[in-house]
């Protein structure tokens, strides 16, 4: 009976708050057969998926999308606290009461005697207090081992310049790139499979080292020409519908001929 009240007074409201979305969850949680199986780790896929669509939100100005992909991701941190709670680990007034402690300790220029001058004293700040706060061997333990690699790579990098272990100059950088992309066309032309993986590899870390200097995220700058190659190519897929043509029988020349054609448009903003 308990339940049926509490289902009939949340479908009696015209609008929900936070509170509405724990019970909902709480709710789901003890009912519905596919929540019930869920776990920590079951999730993780979705929690992956939930954040990317965000990002793509956010990178095409979709502001409608960007609402409803924050809301997807806040339901994966209510998911993750509902299931803890029944492992009696934590539940989300304990994750909300850590973040807000730890954002008042971080931020000691606002709530606290410190004095900064401007973005880069906070964020020295903030690293100082992150450092005192988390016991490591390693500077690098800072960087989360689960980051896909191209960000990894980005961190790890930041994380070495902050004790002046850096390039001093973007130059050097682009002459090191030189020195790579030969390196690897020698292993091509060897061709050494593992060497070439490794000269790969390398060439990309100096591009995500360059990225840096020049203040680009390579993952965001990566995910943008994605972006891009998918809406040029979907061009090429409804030009040769619009054709008779089909995908896969056709020419390099034809296939490139609609891709051009893609690209012209959207620089006329078409």
């Amino acid at each position: 009976m308990k339940l049926v009240n509490e289902i009939q007074n949340l479908l009696k409201k015209d609008s929900y708050n936070f509170d509405d979305l724990v019970k909902i969850m709480e709710i789901l949680r003890k009912n519905c057969p596919w929540d019930k199986k869920q776990t920590f780790d079951s999730l993780v896929k979705y929690l992956e998926e939930e954040v990317c669509e965000l990002i793509e939100a956010i990178i095409n100005k979709d502001y409608e999308n960007m609402k409803e992909e924050l809301g997807d991701l806040l339901l994966q941190v209510v998911f993750y606290s509902q299931i803890a709670k029944e492992k009696g680990l934590f539940d989300i007034n304990k994750v909300i009461d850590f973040l807000c402690k730890k954002l008042i300790r971080r931020h000691p220029h606002i709530f606290g005697n410190v004095k900064v001058e401007d973005e880069k004293d906070v964020l020295e700040n903030w690293e100082k207090i992150k450092a005192k706060e988390k016991e490591v061997k390693s500077v690098l333990d800072n960087v989360p081992k689960a980051l896909d690699p191209l960000k990894e790579s980005y961190k790890l990098q930041a994380e070495a310049a902050k004790y002046k272990f850096d390039w001093p100059d973007k130059n050097l950088i682009l002459e090191k790139l030189k020195e790579e992309l030969n390196e690897l066309l020698e292993a091509i032309k060897e061709s050494d499979k593992e060497k070439i993986e490794e000269e790969i590899g390398d060439l990309l870390f100096v591009i995500v080292n360059l990225s840096r200097h020049l203040n680009v995220d390579p993952s965001l700058a990566l995910r943008k020409t994605n972006l891009k190659f998918k809406r040029r190519f979907q061009y090429i897929e409804k030009k040769l519908k619009e054709n008779n043509l089909k995908l896969g029988e056709e020419k390099l020349e034809v296939l490139e001929k609609f891709y051009q054609e893609a690209k012209e448009k959207e620089k006329d903003g078409i």
